[in-house]
This record gives structure tokens, C-alpha cells and sequence, in this order.
């Protein structure tokens, strides 16, 4: 086969030769071809046809119309789900072998007639004027709270022009969320991007319930920053693609960040917080050249940080709870019948009367939760002991193991009405003592197989009186020599068997 160096040389040959056969022996090849190379001019690749004929004979030609037919009704439909299809209505006349020919078939279509394909157009950013942000769940990451699973997402914001990046630990999609976590990237920045994008979070942006209220919120925030909120079509995250990437890249990153470091356990909250803060300035490290082009141009931070709550006012029921955001949650008994201001924060409620705040707790996740403290309304409870057998949220009212224990040991060795009395009577105590002093007792007396009685707890609670420290369990370490001998052993009677 001649190549196009060869015809090269040969057209450099002809010119220094006297005939063209020795110039076509120089340059390798017969008188003939070379005639032919010198008459056309072109290289051999130039002359080469395509090879659009085919080899051997289709064995999806008399069933293609059909297939082609699916395929334009539906064009997600795969070469693997057709072929067996084409299997069970045509038996023993396409083996398995043949699936890649369908394939190639399938592919060749949709590239010539199937439907058109979605592009996704490069962007242009100048320095300082997106940013960008989304929550995403960390969940698959195996990260724990002392010990604990925590389920949690972070809010993730990003520059798309330099790739800065931040992050807040968040619980939900809520608006609380996404104003404590866009404020902190600002003040964080030290400034203000003229756009900000975010996808269309139905839980911050919109309210199905009240399709103004969250977006009049959202729109409040922007003007007091002096951003021009710019929100993705619904079902078009890749609208967001800039941190939609990042939100990859940072998984893949912290994965990595927590399996260097040999556990995935901290200590609490803020140990976690510092541990990505610590990270997310590892990964701007490499992005100071571009960053600095982008603090040069931000906008100024207000004065102050907006308030990143929603304020509602709530009646508190004779029950002495309130409801917020479909979950529930109980305040002293000494509201009951009044109205409160509730500051429902990301991660927290405030609870306030009279310009006073009077309570605070763990705001719940999901919805219909229930979070009963005992103290709120034990002092009422115990007047009315008959309530407690049937109370709705009785489950609430164990605040440890021990205490679960201790009303069971109490059932099983008093009658009912007194059991619930005397139950009641040891959350009264740890209410007006601690808790944690009542649960130690309680398990001091369980230790030591003594009655569960509320008179013997005080006893216990006495300063005089010493509380048995926790059950250590200690286990001897195993000598495997013994396996050894045991398997010898088994050996030995498994060979005896044989013969």
C-alpha cells in the first residue's frame, strides 16, 4: 500500500530524474502507480473513498420500521429493552451476540434523525458581579456528632468568576436558612456581588401556601444587600451549573479531607463548622489571583446584618404548647391563654413575651414532631396524675432510658394509679433538683437492684451519700492459641472420618 510520504518523495524524484521509472523505483513503487499519482496530483489519502457500503447483510433491515417507530414515539428508550423485545416476538432469530449491532443501529439514528439534543452554552463572567449558591445534603458522607448520625445539608455559595468558595451547616431548605447562610458569605467576603442566582427553592424562595409571602422576604434581602436576585427555571438546575460542579468538587474534597484525617466523628457542631471552614480556605488557596480581581469591584456590606428569622405570633394552648411551622412545642404552663412572639431561626426558636424572651429550644426538623419538656408542665401534671396514662405526647415525658426504666419497674410492682403517681413525683424532683443528678441516681439504684421509689432517690441525692459510677465492662483479651488447638482438633476428627 502506498503511503503519502511515498508520493512525496516521488513528486520530489520526477523533478531531479531523467524517467519516470527511475523515480518510481527510488521511491518505491511500481512505474504504473506512480503514473497515476503523478496524473491526479493528490496524495493517497485525498484519492481514498469512503467506505460506506456494507460488509454483510443487516440482520435488523426487515425490522428496523418498527424499531425506528418506537423510537420516535419515545426516544429514551434503550437498544438493550428493544432487543428483547425483538427476542421474545421473533424466538431463536437474534442472539444475544447481536445486541451491538442494534446498538450501533440506535446510535446512528438518533445522531441523523433523533430528536435534538440539549446544549448547554459557556458563560462569561466578569469579576465581581455573580455569585451563585444552592443547598446540598451531606448525608451519604457518614459524618457524626458525638457518635450520633448527623443528617444535615450546608449551604453552599460560590463566585463563579474565581471559584471562591463558603459554606453554613443548615437543616433544611428554608428561607432562615438561606438568609443566615447568603449574610454569612457576604460579611465573610467582605462584600457584594451585583447578581446573585439561586435555583427555584420552593421552600425558600416560594410558598405554596402563600406565593408572596417568601418571595416579599427574599426580595427585602436583596434590596437591603443591593443585589439583583436572579433565580433558575424549575427543573433546570444546570442553570446553576457554575455551583451545581462545585457541589461535586467539594464532596469529593471533604471526602478525601475526613479520610486523612482517620475519623468522621467530632465533638460537636462547632468542632465540625471549624473543620470545614478550615477546608474551604484550603480550597481558595489556589484562587487568590482572581479572587483579588473580584474584591477590587464588590459592593459595599451594609451597616448592619439583616435579621435572620421569621417572626410570628402564636396563642399558646390550654394544652400549654404552640404550634410552629406543623410541628409542636410546649412552653410553661403560666402562658397558657396568652399570645407569644416566636423567632423561628434556622436551627432555633426564640420564644418572646412582653419584650422578654422567655424561652429558647432546638427548632425540630421535618414535620409533625413533637418536643414536650416535662418541667413546663409537671407542676400541673401531677394534680391530674389520671392525664398521664393516655397524655398524646406521653413518649416526651421520659427523658432518659433510666426514667423509662423506672416507670416500667414502678408499673410492675405498684398498681397503676400509684405507679404514675410516684412517676411523676421523680420528674417533679429532677425538675427542682437536675436532671442529670435524678438519672444518675436512678441508675446508682438500678445497679444495685434497690426500689425505684422517689423517698430512695432523694436518700440518694444527699450530699453524704456517694453515687456508683457507670458499670465499666472489661473484656479479657482473647488467647488465640486456643483456636489453634481447636482447629488441630477438628482436623484430626475430620481426617479420621475420611478413612
Amino acid at each position: 500500500m502506498v503511503t503519502n510520504e511515498q508520493v512525496r518523495n516521488l513528486m520530489k524524484l520526477i523533478q531531479k530524474e531523467k524517467t519516470l521509472s527511475i523515480a518510481a523505483a527510488k521511491a518505491g513503487m511500481d512505474e504504473k502507480t506512480a503514473r497515476k499519482y503523478r496524473r491526479a496530483g493528490k496524495l493517497p489519502t485525498e484519492m481514498a473513498k469512503p467506505h460506506i457500503w456494507r460488509t454483510r447483510k443487516d440482520p435488523f433491515a426487515q425490522v428496523w420500521p418498527w424499531v425506528a417507530e418506537k423510537l420516535k414515539g419515545n426516544p429514551g428508550l434503550e437498544a438493550k429493552t428493544l432487543f428483547e423485545a425483538l427476542q421474545r416476538d421473533y424466538p431463536g432469530r437474534f442472539p444475544d451476540g447481536q445486541l451491538r449491532t442494534l446498538q450501533r443501529h440506535i446510535k446512528a439514528w438518533r445522531a441523523t434523525e433523533g430528536p435534538s439534543k440539549e446544549i448547554f452554552f459557556t458563560q462569561v463572567y466578569r469579576p465581581g458581579q455573580w455569585s451563585s449558591s444552592d443547598f446540598t445534603s451531606l448525608n451519604k458522607l457518614g459524618i457524626t456528632i458525638a457518635g450520633q448520625p448527623f443528617n444535615h445539608l450546608i449551604y453552599h455559595f460560590v463566585l463563579p468568576y474565581s471559584n471562591w468558595e463558603t459554606g453554613t451547616i443548615c437543616y433544611s431548605e428554608s428561607f432562615e436558612s438561606l438568609s443566615q447562610g447568603i449574610q454569612d458569605a457576604f460579611w465573610k467576603l467582605g462584600g457584594v456581588t451585583k447578581y446573585h442566582r439561586t435555583d427555584s427553592l420552593s421552600a425558600a424562595v416560594k410558598n405554596l401556601s402563600n406565593p408572596k409571602e417568601f418571595t416579599q422576604r427574599y426580595n427585602a434581602l436583596a434590596n437591603h444587600y443591593g443585589f439583583q436576585a436572579v433565580k433558575t427555571q424549575p427543573g433546570r438546575p444546570n442553570e446553576n451549573g457554575d455551583v451545581e460542579q462545585r457541589h461535586h468538587r467539594l464532596k469529593r474534597a471533604l471526602d478525601q479531607s475526613l479520610t486523612l484525617r482517620g475519623s468522621r466523628d467530632f465533638a460537636d457542631i462547632q468542632e465540625y463548622q471549624q473543620f470545614l471552614d478550615k477546608m474551604y480556605d484550603q480550597l481558595n488557596i489556589n484562587r487568590q489571583k482572581r479572587f483579588q480581581e473580584e474584591l477590587s469591584v464588590l459592593r459595599q456590606l451594609p451597616l448592619r446584618r439583616l435579621e435572620d428569622f421569621q417572626e410570628l405570633n402564636v396563642k399558646v394552648s390550654q394544652g400549654s404548647i404552640i404550634r410552629v411551622r406543623h410541628n409542636v412545642y410546649s412552653v410553661h404552663s403560666r402562658l397558657v391563654g396568652e399570645k407569644v412572639k416566636v423567632r423561628v431561626y434556622a436551627d432555633h426558636l426564640e420564644v418572646w413575651y412582653g419584650q422578654r424572651k422567655v424561652d429558647h429550644f432546638p427548632r425540630l426538623r421535618g414535620e409533625n414532631k413533637a418536643r414536650i419538656d416535662y418541667r413546663h408542665i409537671i407542676d400541673c401534671l401531677i394534680k391530674k396524675p389520671g392525664a398521664f396514662s393516655n397524655y398524646c405526647y406521653r413518649s416526651c415525658l421520659f427523658p432518659s432510658s433510666q426514667f423509662r426504666m423506672a416507670y416500667d419497674w414502678l408499673n410492675g410492682n405498684m398498681s397503676p394509679n400509684k405507679a404514675v403517681r410516684e412517676y411523676l413525683e421523680i420528674l417533679q424532683l429532677a425538675a427542682k433538683e437536675t436532671e442529670l443528678g435524678v438519672n444518675d441516681a436512678l441508675r446508682s439504684l438500678i445497679t444495685q437492684g434497690l426500689p425505684l421509689t422517689v423517698n430512695l432517690i432523694k436518700k440518694v441525692l444527699e450530699p453524704d451519700n456517694q453515687i456508683i459510677s457507670a458499670t465499666e465492662i472489661q473484656v479479657d483479651q482473647v488467647d488465640l492459641s486456643d483456636y489453634d488447638q481447636l482447629y488441630k482438633n477438628g482436623k484430626e476428627i475430620c481426617n479420621d472420618g475420611q478413612e
